[in-house]
């Protein structure tokens, strides 16, 4: 018999935003903002919310598709406790292979209700401690040297204590790119992501060159499919290489560190799947000594607050790259994490994530209704 806790209803909506620029990387340019957005009700009547930021170049999903499997999803989750988070990813795996940029919007829906249901702030009922508010990083689009100098001397001079630098074009225009930023941007470190644009030598070479520039990591500097080649570059390059699309379920964590490929994870709920198999590869990148970045796609500040939540519950996370609500031309959402000088982020005291969206970004006649 379904308990007060069982799923009854399920909808998702299409959210779109333009950004305020272009996100440009050395997989593409993105404009906008393709979200979906999941509300999963109970028979008690308490409704979660999840998001999910598709990004065809890396997890192969778009918003259509996240809507379309997403109705598949609701309807095996129909009738199934809502606290049983693992037990829901179990059905959703059961369902269809990959497919985790979707899979994350439903985990973050049910982290939402079991943390109301504990009356328990996210990071609370992760386990975090509020004794530290993430600090986020701000990017730098891939452009020519000067454009993104420029940029970055307006990113230092509003606050921001760390920059990132998007890289992976030819390893010789990548360097003047960051010595036109050090150029003008000579006091505060870097963090750069080449998103698998450069060969292992290329990568070998760039690094080396940049040895002397203050960069705290590279984040997957060669192709995904390339990782057998990723400690040969790690143990050539002087500046720590972390793993990103090599790395989104804890299946490919536990590869990476036998291969001994990377010093550090980047940890994205659209690549995991969502918190439950994130908390799995903090897990792993703990037990062998590796320290964690929470990053993340194009998501609102919805999602974002699952992710901050996440950056608290172990001190192995020591990276937060969660700017991307600061480029939308608008914001979405009700409550969440708020930002603050220096980088600095605060998580709302709540229970559950603490975050909704405004109805209006809703549209009632593109929404999937499942229940």
């Amino acid at each position: 018999m379904p308990s007060a806790t069982s799923i009854e209803r399920v909808v998702l909506y299409p959210l779109t935003i333009p950004l305020k620029a272009p996100f440009v990387t050395s997989l593409g340019t993105l404009d906008g903002v393709a979200n979906v957005v999941v509300q999963v009700r109970t028979r008690e009547g308490r409704t979660g919310w999840g998001e999910c930021s598709p990004f065809w170049t890396i997890n192969g999903e778009t918003q259509e598709t996240c809507l379309a499997v997403g109705a598949h999803l609701a309807r095996t989750l129909l009738g199934h406790d809502a606290t049983d988070i693992e037990g829901a990813h179990a059905r959703m795996d059961r369902l269809i292979f990959g497919n985790n940029s979707i899979k994350s919007a439903f985990d973050i829906a049910l982290h939402d209700l079991v943390a109301q249901h504990a009356d328990l702030p996210l990071w609370k009922y992760l386990g975090g401690e509020r004794n530290f508010d993430p600090i986020t990083d701000y990017t730098v689009s891939l452009g020519e040297p000067e454009r993104m100098a420029a940029d970055a001397e307006v990113i230092e001079a509003a606050g921001f204590p760390v920059i990132k630098v998007k890289l992976g074009g030819a390893g010789e225009l990548d360097i003047r790119r960051i010595r036109a930023i050090r150029s003008r941007v000579s006091s505060i470190p870097l963090r750069i992501d080449a998103n698998q644009g450069w060969d292992p030598a290329t990568a070998i070479h760039v690094l080396n060159a940049l040895a002397d520039a203050g960069i705290e990591h590279c984040e997957e500097p060669i192709p995904r499919w390339q990782f057998m080649e990723l400690r040969r570059v790690k143990e050539a390059s002087p500046i720590p290489i972390m793993a990103d699309e090599s790395c989104c379920d804890p299946h490919d964590a536990a590869r990476l560190i036998a291969l001994g490929a990377c010093q550090r994870f980047n940890i994205k709920l659209g690549k995991s799947g969502g918190l439950f198999k994130a908390r799995r590869i903090i897990a792993l990148a703990a037990e062998a000594g590796m320290t964690v970045q929470v990053g993340g796609f194009l998501e609102s500040r919805l999602a974002w607050s699952a992710s901050a939540a996440l950056a608290l519950c172990d001190p192995c996370v020591r990276y937060c790259d969660m700017d991307t609500p600061l480029m939308f031309t608008a914001d979405p959402v009700v409550g969440g994490i708020s930002y603050h000088p220096g980088g600095r982020i605060r998580l709302p005291e709540g229970p559950g994530l603490g975050a909704s969206i405004d109805p209006a970004w809703l549209p009632e006649a593109q929404a999937v209704i499942v229940g």
